[in-house]
């Protein structure tokens, strides 16, 4: 069973309401979240929680995923975390927020300034475009603006990954994103959000999935199935989940538990279950290296 195996939860959240706005879990009404209705969830989250929710999983580290906190309150985000880090011994990393499409001087500054925390290992920024309007993350294409990418280009400078939130339409721009910059590495989150569950869309889905895992700068995160699939049971993921390590390999591939965001549709013990049933077969090397071990070396804890 998993619950032995050391794991590394490589996407995780925390909130503190009396510290930060979070729009997205804090306004009146709650706006729509392509996620589903966040109201469960609406509450501050802190480390106790997070530990609760993991009790009976031997989770030995973590990285902390930007939450979605107001953008001029991204680096208090980034000293708050570090300051939990120092404490407790967790988060072991940090994936912060920056807008990457924001003038280069300004980037720059903000980069080298989230720098400076130990802990921080890369940068998030939301790219999700949907032609649907109830779907989509962001008003435009991110992916397609000039001035982003040229934003992008300067992780590498500062040694940060991006982690990259998009959908499978997006999937051939962003592998050409990292061709274009091979030494900067690449997480993609939730596994590519197959949001589009018809014949086509799970189509564009695994096509999308190919173009990326050839670019052996990308890695990517098995979570928030449960986003696009709300009636979720470990038979429906099941050949998503396969499909993904079988194209990016145990090495590129690792399972992460986007809480408290998927426990709007289960337990961490139910998701992790699922990832401990679905690759019950798989070798103990390989297991490790998917529950744990993948995520330390890509976020170089």
């Amino acid at each position: 069973m998993a619950h032995d195996l050391p794991i590394v939860d490589p996407h995780q959240h925390l909130w503190d309401f009396d510290r930060h706005h979070y729009g997205w879990l804090m306004d009146h009404p709650l706006p729509n979240n392509p996620a589903g209705d966040c109201t469960p969830i609406a509450r501050p989250y802190g480390l106790d929680d997070y530990l609760a929710d993991v009790a009976g999983w031997n989770v030995v580290g973590t990285v902390h995923v930007d939450a979605g906190a107001d953008a001029d309150e991204a680096l208090d985000e980034t000293r708050w975390l570090q300051g939990i880090a120092d404490a407790r011994s967790i988060p072991n990393g940090i994936v912060a927020y920056a807008a990457l499409d924001q003038p280069l001087a300004e980037l720059d500054a903000l980069l080298e300034a989230h720098r400076a925390f130990a802990n921080v290992r890369g940068i998030r920024q939301i790219v999700s475009w949907h032609a649907d309007p109830a779907r989509t993350y962001s008003p435009r294409d991110l992916l397609q603006d000039e001035a982003w990418r040229a934003g992008f280009a300067l992780l590498r400078k500062h040694d940060l990954s991006f982690d990259l939130q998009i959908y499978p339409s997006q999937m051939a721009e962003a592998a050409r994103l990292a061709a274009e910059n091979p030494d900067t590495q690449l997480i993609l989150n939730h596994a590519g959000m197959p949001t589009d569950r018809d014949a086509g869309g799970l189509k564009a889905w695994s096509d999308g999935m190919a173009l990326l895992a050839a670019q052996p700068n990308v890695a990517v995160k098995i979570s928030g199935l449960a986003m696009v699939d709300r009636t979720w049971t470990t038979a429906s993921i099941r050949p998503l989940v396969l499909e993904t390590i079988d194209l990016f390999g145990p090495d590129r591939a690792m399972f992460a538990s986007n809480f408290p965001v998927d426990k709007l549709y289960g337990s961490f013990s139910e998701h992790f279950s699922a990832y401990d049933a679905i690759t019950t077969d798989f070798s103990d090397t390989d297991r490790r290296k998917l529950f744990g071990q993948t995520a330390t070396a890509i976020y170089r804890l």
